[in-house]
């Protein structure tokens, strides 16, 4: 066995215990290692049956002289009483609602109990005490000094936890790798790493349960930070398109603009296009909120490339937003005469736009061949259109038939290959690494890339997660823009709401409503009654499919509502969309399918059902689809959570100025791994928690520097080298 051994090779560990061990993330001997405690109780208060203090934690050991459950008529309960003794006294412990007890704990046991005191009409008894049955070889975990308490699901206890880990750790003790080189491990005095494991889970006081964490926070983000900066070095040492900035054909894009650019749109492209003519590959991510404006930064990059001879290619995350792009581009750079494409990968017949903004059909395998290049006329040294034309705008030095295209993720399948690609864009998908690159071109070179995105980054995340990406952010909003008004909306309030919308939609606007979930699951295959009480509590949760109905039918019978969700084939999509922006349709329910790139300028309402159930940079960005246009925009936030923290979280939203302001104040409200979008991003919990810390941030960044500076190819410590690999594999860093 070693640390990656699944758990369904461990003795004891069945496979109904296996899938819930999943729902905590836990699959290896290693998962379970690192699924540290989120508290500890304190049961080092061992005290004599005799000295036993009123309201007041403590461990006692003793016998049980007899044990019972009985059953109460009026409440229904069971309660299991017994009575403990030790060579000063007895006392009576009482448990409630555990009637198996009396099959686990018999007369004449040795335990150990830990509670706090109370008072009864018979003196002082433990109510509900941790127990545990103990000898003269055993050692007590569940009672006695620091006991770690675990993230739990349903039917996996802390109990269990600590039961499996005791026996685990100690087989390991001696087998677990040091995953941190030596003079590291001196340099900031860490614990090795069999030490740190035994005093996270079973530790002899808190300050070394906090001293055992540090190191393994450290580790997470030392990896991390080893990762980013091995990346960025890699990069260095490529080549790529050295592209000249062309002054003048960037003046005339931003003159044929129907509006002016912001300062920050300017000082953008101009970092951007200053890195485009540089011999090593650009490696940058432009972030910008909601409606800031990136998509036209990007088109200067995309123009100023394509008319240096070289080809773009701009992926998006879903079809939707690819073609969103393909208009919008097409449309920006009409003037310019460039061949644009649109691929995807589900469609045989692709539109595409030829020279004059004249939108034909093409075949998907010509658009591939295209991307190859076509002949150069050898007698006017021109290259051939995108379908044949000649045309003086194509640059002799790349005979390419596609200027740009634009795509999903199908641009990087096997077959999709470019015969002068110069420049990649990539829209909320922030790393996009060498070798994918590479898989675009046959050519050596590799090009630039330009990611961009509309989840603001806390500055802690920029700088560990994206460290070999340089930022430019956009930080205005075009000018004319209003704020929009957002509110937390109790339930008692919901039919104002309505009445508001109606007034809205009878102006001349429309409205989004966003609701967690496409359809309500059946209550079939619940095993217990706590699983049917927690169902209940969560089929509340909004459905699209019933909420559509209820809002058609019920409240807005006379107005044109409509339904949007993941499940409907992609031109069923693109129909309901086209008809919203439109304005066939007035009210559009849907999912979180419109969180992105959705831009409907007249809708001036989005209203958020189960609104606690969203991050809150998700929040913000359905917040984005309104506000787009000269009219006062509003965001209604439902939750009939009465949660503080939701609270907390909801008026963040509120009283944020930005999404930069947000992302901070979201990593500063939420705990450990809950931040939004740690699952896209895919950090472990530990480090996700430790980005708080800047101190510990630079310090590991500084680490990971003096490594790499010393031996870039980590040759000489084959250990790290090998942990790196398994570390790249285990997370992703998108």
């Amino acid at each position: 066995m070693n640390l990656f051994t699944p758990l369904s090779q461990i003795s004891g560990i069945g496979s109904i215990t296996q899938q819930k061990l999943k729902k905590l993330g836990i699959k290896t001997i290693r998962d379970l290692f690192y699924h540290f405690p989120h508290r500890y109780e304190d049961f080092s208060n061992l005290v004599e049956i005799k000295n036993i203090k009123l309201d007041q934690p403590v461990t006692i050991r003793g016998k049980i002289l007899d044990i019972k459950t009985s059953r109460t008529w009026k409440r229904k309960l069971f309660i299991t009483e017994a009575i403990v003794e030790d060579k000063t006294g007895a006392i009576k412990i009482v448990w409630f609602n555990q009637p198996y007890l009396t099959k686990i704990l018999k007369k004449g046991n040795f335990v150990s109990l830990a509670s706090k005191s109370s008072i009864g009409k018979n003196g002082v008894y433990l109510a509900s005490p941790a127990y545990e049955k103990i000898n003269d070889l055993s050692e007590p975990i569940h009672t006695e000094g620091l006991v770690a308490v675990y993230p739990e699901t349903e039917g996996l206890s802390s109990r269990w936890l600590r039961k499996v880990l005791k026996p685990l750790l100690a087989a390991f003790s001696n087998k677990i790798p040091e995953s941190l080189p030596e003079e590291i491990l001196k340099k900031y005095q860490f614990m090795p790493v069999n030490k740190a494991f035994w005093q996270v889970h079973f530790p002899n006081s808190l300050s070394e349960a906090q001293i055992a964490k540090e190191r393994f926070a450290f580790e997470e983000l030392f990896f991390i930070e080893l990762f980013v900066l091995k990346e960025k070095i890699k990069l260095k040492k490529s080549n790529s398109p050295e592209i000249p900035i062309n002054l003048p054909l960037i003046q005339k894009f931003v003159k044929s603009l129907p509006y002016k650019l912001t300062d920050a749109q300017r000082k953008c492209s101009w970092q951007i296009l200053k890195d485009m003519e540089k011999s090593h590959p650009m490696n940058r991510l432009l972030e910008g909120d909601v409606g800031s404006g990136k998509t036209v930064v990007a088109t200067i990059a995309a123009l100023n490339c394509a008319k240096a001879g070289y080809q773009v290619a701009f992926m998006a995350p879903t079809e939707i937003l690819a073609k969103q792009h393909f208009k919008e581009v097409s449309k920006l750079l009409f003037p310019f005469k460039l061949k644009i494409a649109l691929l995807t990968g589900k469609e045989d017949q692709i539109t595409s736009v030829k020279l004059k903004n004249e939108t034909i059909a093409i075949s998907r395998q010509k658009i591939l061949e295209k991307c190859l290049g076509s002949e150069i006329d050898p007698h006017t040294k021109r290259g051939q259109g995108a379908f044949g034309a000649k045309s003086d705008e194509v640059s002799p030095r790349s005979g390419v038939g596609v200027d740009i295209l634009i795509g999903t993720h199908a641009l990087i399948q096997d077959q999709v290959r470019f015969k002068n690609l110069g420049l990649v864009i990539v829209d909320e998908q922030h790393r996009f690494g060498v070798e994918q690159r590479a898989k675009l071109t046959k050519q050596k070179a590799v090009p630039h890339l330009l990611s961009m995105t509309a989840t603001p980054i806390p500055r802690t995340l920029a700088l560990t997660i994206y460290g070999d990406l340089d930022l430019s952010i956009i930080d205005q909003l075009p000018k004319g823009r209003k704020k929009i008004i957002t509110k937390v909306i109790a339930p008692n309030k919901r039919k104002s709401i309505y009445e508001f919308i109606r007034k809205q939609i009878g102006e001349g606007r429309q409205a989004f409503v966003i609701c967690p979930r496409i359809e309500k699951s059946k209550t079939h295959n619940l095993e217990s009654k706590t699983q049917k009480e927690d169902f209940l509590g969560w089929a509340e949760v909004k459905a699209v499919k019933e909420e559509y109905e209820r809002l058609s039918k019920e409240i807005f019978p006379d107005l044109r509502v409509a339904m949007l969700h993941g499940r409907m084939k992609t031109k069923e999509k693109e129909k309901i969309m086209k008809n919203f922006k439109n304005q066939k349709t007035d009210i559009l329910v849907s999912t979180s399918v419109v969180e992105v790139g959705i831009d409907v300028p007249n809708a001036t309402v989005m209203a958020i059902e189960g609104a606690e159930r969203f991050g809150l940079a998700q929040l913000h960005q359905f917040r984005g689809r309104v506000g787009r246009s000269i009219y006062q925009s509003y965001c209604f936030l439902f939750t009939d959570s009465p949660a503080k923290k939701t609270r907390q979280r909801l008026e963040a939203l509120i009283q944020a100025q930005n999404g930069f302001e947000l992302s901070e104040k979201d990593l500063e409200i939420r705990g450990p791994g809950e931040l939004s979008g740690k699952r896209q991003w895919g950090i472990p919990d530990l480090a996700m928690s430790s980005l708080k810390n800047m101190p510990l941030v630079e310090k590991t960044r500084e680490a990971a520097k003096e490594i790499l500076e010393k031996d870039y190819t980590l040759k000489k410590y084959p250990l790290l080298s090998q942990r790196l690999d398994e570390f790249q594999k285990r997370i992703h860093l998108e």
